[in-house]
């Protein structure tokens, strides 16, 4: 069995798994999973709220909103202290560019939230999608799955 799988959620109100993995809260409190989905042909990693029937993205300066996501379930994973694009041995790709490019799963602390984002090595930034904007981030942890 794989050590984590991706389940697809593109409804309102559909179930939400009891295995997905928790990243953080929102600024109103609201719970944060870890999730992905995709636009203008990349896999992007993104911030689920299930209260809010979303997932939030971050691309091209901006916070997008999104209905149709996958969300990570299984727990076997930790947060590991990062910077400057570096994603550390075993790091969970959360999605991938276009033209190629493996996405990670960041997570940093902004504004009183603990939000998911994307690791993006190229450009040595962890993204997150907030307030309408997308911000950049040198300093982050990534998702690393633990050893079994």
């Amino acid at each position: 069995m794989a050590p984590y799988h991706w389940v697809t959620i593109t409804t309102r109100g559909a179930s939400f798994p009891s295995s997905a993995v928790p990243a953080g809260t929102d600024i109103d409190g609201a719970p944060i999973y870890v999730g992905r989905s995709f636009f203008n042909g990349d896999w992007l990693p993104a911030k689920v709220i299930p209260s809010k029937h979303v997932a939030y993205i971050s691309y091209g300066g901006k916070e997008i909103s999104v209905d149709k996501f996958k969300v990570l379930c299984e727990q076997r994973f930790e947060w590991i202290p990062a910077e400057d694009g570096h994603v550390p041995v075993h790091s969970v790709v959360g999605g991938k560019t276009a033209s190629g490019e493996e996405l990670f799963i960041g997570r940093v602390r902004h504004q009183g939230s603990q939000t998911v984002g994307k690791v993006h090595p190229s450009h040595k930034t962890c993204y997150i999608a907030f307030g309408g904007k997308e911000i950049a981030y040198k300093q982050y942890e990534v998702l690393v799955l633990q050893k079994p």
